[in-house]
């Protein structure tokens, strides 16, 4: 079997998560090139250090540049804020590697733009980490759309809401930084979007209407100086689909005591679907035209008939977990090295994606209707 190289950038929360993909992808899945975790750099040398003995990394990397010209591996994961990633891949695909980049792209859809026409002319293979897309009753459910079996799709309602941000006193970091991203809107609401569109195609017209809810923030942890904020709270968009079904999403970070509701209701003349990530293995379907006795949402359990889910465990309902969905997305892009069909997300769906954002941005600004060019 195959070796390919591997180099991570970054050690944080998604770090781990890329390190712990990479190490397990070649135990789950059969006949796939196997990743050699060949150097990690991050900022903090205790941190790459800590991060290289943990997860087995052959190598420490003094910094992220002589990380992506390292010839002994072929893949970069760039799992770094989201205001970093343009010059990372950039840098990167120069040297000919496959880039593997965290959500958001960029900071703005005009360098998501520049990222993949780099990353299409050198001819690389690029993955995004929506990982939530990976999720097989995900897959289902676009299945079941496109079928016909839900009908025509009347609606779609859409949130994701944490509470991460919502103590006032959370200091103020580059999450709220307007030159570092849009907020909320783009930090978890480009998860929400991507799913809108992975299930009902293209978002047209957007309008939205952005919120910051705690307007000043600590400048540090502790500190009595405060900073002004200027990035949402909240984003609510009305959405028109390209297929002509309209719908709403939601974007939220303080939302208290929710830690991951990510979820969806699709209505359609024929049927619905509600999901939420809080219970990730489990859709409800609801079948229109039915005995009026016996009505009500089904609950579709993730099992072994759900692709990959046979290949983490043999037993249903025993359920996968979110790094299972992260060694998934892996896999896909393993696999479209390999010469295999593009599962995606990749640069190109990404840019479209961040399309959505900043189209979201200038519509609460205009407070207006805005095509999403």
């Amino acid at each position: 079997m195959n070796e390919i190289g591997v180099g991570i950038i970054g050690t944080g929360f998604m770090g781990q998560a890329h390190a712990l993909a990479y190490r397990a992808v070649a135990g789950v899945f059969p006949d796939i090139l196997r990743p050699r975790l060949v150097a990690v750099a991050d900022l903090h040398a205790e941190a790459a250090r800590k991060a290289a003995a943990r997860f087995g990394f052959e190598k420490i990397s003094p910094d992220w540049q002589q990380l992506v010209q390292d010839p002994s591996l072929s893949i970069v994961s760039i799992t770094t804020p989201n205001f970093s990633h343009r010059e990372m891949a950039l840098a990167a695909i120069a040297a000919g590697k496959h880039v593997h980049c965290e959500k958001p792209i960029a900071v703005s859809a005009a360098d998501a733009k520049i990222m993949v026409e780099a990353a299409e002319a050198a001819g690389v293979v690029t993955q995004v980490g929506f990982n939530y897309l990976k999720n097989p009753l995900i897959k289902m459910a676009r299945e079941m759309i496109a079928s016909g079996e839900l009908g025509e799709i009347f609606s779609f309602r859409g949130i994701h809401a944490e509470d991460f941000m919502a103590d006032p006193n959370i200091p103020y970091s580059w999450r709220l930084d307007p030159n570092c991203g849009a907020g909320a809107l783009a930090d978890i609401g480009s998860h929400i979007i991507s799913m809108a569109r992975f299930l009902l195609g293209p978002i047209a017209e957007v309008n939205a209407d952005l919120e910051t809810v705690h307007k000043l923030r600590p400048a540090a942890l502790g500190s009595s100086e405060t900073r002004a904020v200027e990035v949402n709270d909240i984003a609510r968009l009305n959405v028109a689909f390209k297929r002509g079904c309209h719908g709403s999403i939601e974007a939220n970070w303080v939302a208290t005591g929710r830690t991951m509701q990510l979820g969806f209701e699709i209505a359609g003349s024929q049927g619905a679907l509600v999901f939420t990530q809080e219970r990730f293995n489990e859709l409800l379907y609801y079948k229109a035209g039915g005995n009026r006795r016996h009505t009500g949402f089904q609950r579709l359990e993730a099992g072994p008939e759900h692709d990959p889910y046979g290949l983490f465990c043999r037993a249903p309902g025993h359920q996968l977990g979110f790094n299972d969905l992260k060694t998934i997305e892996v896999a896909d892009f393993l696999k479209a090295i390999a010469g295999g069909p593009a599962a995606g997300p990749d640069f190109r769906e990404a840019w479209e994606i961040q399309k959505v954002i900043d189209t979201a941005v200038a519509s609460s600004q205009e407070r207006a209707w805005l095509v999403v060019s």
